[in-house]
């Protein structure tokens, strides 16, 4: 049996000095006691795996409502891709794979049904009332909401998983930032990693799905350099591919060369830099796992693309415009008559208050039940 002691002398062998070894943990609000066979990061993993907020990504937009079809991303897929390209890094690096994954597999538990438009939503609404950020909302589903232990709130996860999930793109100034998690420091190496293979996926993904909708197309990519060069080397590797097979194989690429640019560039950052423990990587001034200077120039048009051609087209920007008119119609009856909630819903008003409360309630929803509930609510045939 793979025991504590034995994990650790895996962990001291394979992992490089400044990766974030488990036995190092700052340990869990709640104290437990160590598992027999797991380490600290892998029972974090599979709580979150196991948690009704993990499971409901499944059905919370990435960028096309799930109704809009089987074949696009949503929340779910795309953080199986970010904890997958993230493994694949922190493997190359001698990283800690366990800690990554865990924190992958958590950084969008936080997100609202409709994607970005339902965060914008509940953050306008909750303007007076503490805000929205999806990041904080992750924290505060795996510290509070989730509801599955008879000894502890939440899913009581590591400190290093929870600063994963609160420091993944936030800035470390913002309003309301947990000081626990020491805001002024620089994340571990495996939540820069993490940042930057979320960053990967989407742009990734999203092209696809946006030619899959037809909303972007392959001619418009071809001004792109970093779409043009690849395709090129494709079309002279293969005379006759199909159009299906071709982008397939771009969008591989892309993301190959991506990763592989990344890790040569922290690589490059690491030799220079010389940390010797992760207790070094949290001083820097900087976070040292980036792209080089020449891959950020040719990604920057490709992103600039996806902002104005897909995220921008009139149907994705009729979708988000609906989806807010939903949540905020759905907030105000919740919040001027809150009998209508649920029981064990409503019985936390009196410690949250009712605005707090009616947030959580709509940003654990998916994209679905937020749809049944306005027709619970709102058509008067529907029955409620």
């Amino acid at each position: 049996m793979l025991t504590q002691n034995e994990i650790k002398k895996l962990e001291d062998r394979l992992l490089a000095p400044y990766a974030m070894k488990s036995y190092f943990s700052r340990g869990r609000v709640h104290k437990e006691p160590e598992h027999h066979y797991r380490s600290c990061y892998q029972r974090d993993r599979d709580r979150i795996v196991h948690s009704a907020a993990f499971r409901r990504l499944e059905y919370k937009t990435q960028v096309f409502v799930n109704h809009e079809g089987d074949y696009y991303r949503t929340r779910l897929t795309h953080t199986i891709e970010v904890a997958q390209i993230a493994r694949t890094i922190a493997s190359a690096l001698r990283l800690n794979v366990d800690l990554t994954e865990a924190i992958a597999l958590a950084h969008d538990l936080g997100h609202t049904p409709f994607g970005h438009a339902g965060e914008e939503a509940l953050n306008e609404l909750m303007a007076k009332s503490g805000g929205f950020n999806h990041n904080l909302q992750g924290l505060r589903v795996v510290d509070y909401l989730e509801d599955r232990y008879p000894d502890f709130p939440g899913l009581n996860l590591t400190w290093e998983v929870r600063e994963g999930i609160v420091k993944h793109s936030s800035a470390f100034d913002k309003e309301g930032y947990v000081k626990e998690l020491l805001p002024k420091e620089q994340p571990s190496l495996e939540t820069q990693v993490v940042d930057i293979a979320d960053e990967i996926a989407y742009d990734n993904h999203d092209v696809d799905d946006g030619l899959a909708s037809g909303l972007i197309n392959e001619k418009d990519l071809e001004k792109l350099e970093i779409w043009r060069a690849i395709a090129k080397n494709i079309s002279q590797k293969y005379n006759r591919l199909e159009e299906d097979k071709k982008k397939y194989l771009i969008i591989r690429s892309l993301i190959n060369m991506q990763v592989t640019d990344l890790i040569t560039e922290t690589e490059k950052n690491i030799a220079s830099f010389k940390p010797k423990s992760y207790l070094d990587i949290k001083k820097m001034d900087k976070k040292i796992v980036i792209f080089s200077r020449r891959m950020s120039v040719m990604r920057r048009p490709l992103r600039e693309f996806l902002m104005e051609k897909l995220y921008r087209h009139y149907r994705v920007v009729r979708m988000s415009t609906k989806a807010k008119l939903f949540i905020k119609e759905l907030f105000k009856i919740y919040t001027d008559k809150p009998e209508q909630l649920p029981t064990e819903t409503r019985n936390k008003i009196a410690k949250d208050g009712v605005k707090r409360v009616v947030c959580d309630y709509i940003a654990g929803m998916t994209d679905r039940y937020c749809l049944d509930e306005y027709k619970k609510l709102f058509d008067p045939y529907e029955k409620v």
